[in-house]
């Protein structure tokens, strides 16, 4: 059964996360078929645009935990290969859209912050939960931190806390926030706009807008995230939240 759906209409490409029972969290297989897809639509001329978007509640719950805890100590973690994708969709000539009804955490904020523009319904969540299991949130730095406002990335890295769509707007995070009956619509008012342009051109905006490579950024935090979660302190993070308790560094009181 495919993870990642794809459906193209008047030049646009929506590429929907298709895995809803374990929150279209980022497993290996998932990426693979979304690098398959932007790999196809990259090549189509007539695609002018994509869209991400999600089946289910939950937008992306980040990376595969589950996979993570299993991986060999000299296994990939599903972590390494966010890179990828995150550098296929920073790369990624023609303008893409992030369609966010419901939550996203961790790896799923750095799909976002790779897409061009992002809408998001009002009541949708978002967090970088990456300090409470025991690790970093360093392979989506390299696309979240150009969006973000300083003060704000430091508050949000730093205690994990949860906010809505509207504080997601304020800090640059998404484009937009509307209200969910809205959403569709707003995504569509943005494609409509978008496929108005001509492809080079929008290429060649995208090149502007990207001046700074990010693939050799992207090496470095996956290796310094992989170290993370192959830590004892990671590995204790994924314990405890598989056990829905404390971990071990939480004070107790």
């Amino acid at each position: 059964m495919a993870l990642v759906r794809t459906v193209t209409d008047a030049g646009v490409t929506t590429m929907t996360l298709d895995s809803p029972a374990n929150r279209n969290a980022l497993s290996t297989p998932l990426m693979r078929e979304l690098l398959d897809a932007l790999t196809e639509a990259l090549t189509e001329s007539s695609v002018r645009a994509v869209v991400l978007s999600h089946t289910g509640p939950v937008f992306c719950s980040g990376a595969d935990l589950k996979e993570t805890a299993e991986a060999r100590a000299n296994g990939r973690v599903p972590a390494e290969m966010i890179a990828d994708v995150l550098a296929a969709l920073w790369e990624f000539p023609k303008p893409v859209v992030a369609r966010i009804a419901g939550p996203a955490r961790a790896g799923g904020l750095g799909l976002i912050a790779a897409a061009d523009i992002a809408v998001c319904a009002r009541e949708a969540t978002f967090a970088f939960s990456e300090v409470r299991l025991g690790v970093i949130p360093a392979v989506i730095s390299a696309t979240v931190l150009p969006r973000l406002a300083p003060r704000a990335a430091a508050e949000l890295y730093l205690t994990g806390d949860v906010f809505d769509g509207s504080r997601a707007a304020e800090i640059g995070l998404v484009s937009a926030a509307v209200e969910a009956d809205d959403l569709d619509d707003a995504v569509r008012r943005y494609c409509d706009s978008l496929v108005r342009g001509g492809p080079l051109a929008l290429a060649g905006a995208k090149q502007l807008l990207r001046r700074t490579p990010i693939r050799a950024e992207l090496d470095e935090l996956s290796s310094r995230s992989a170290g993370y979660f192959r830590s004892a302190e990671g590995q204790e993070g994924m314990a405890a939240l598989r056990a829905k308790r404390p971990a071990n560094w939480v004070p107790q009181g």
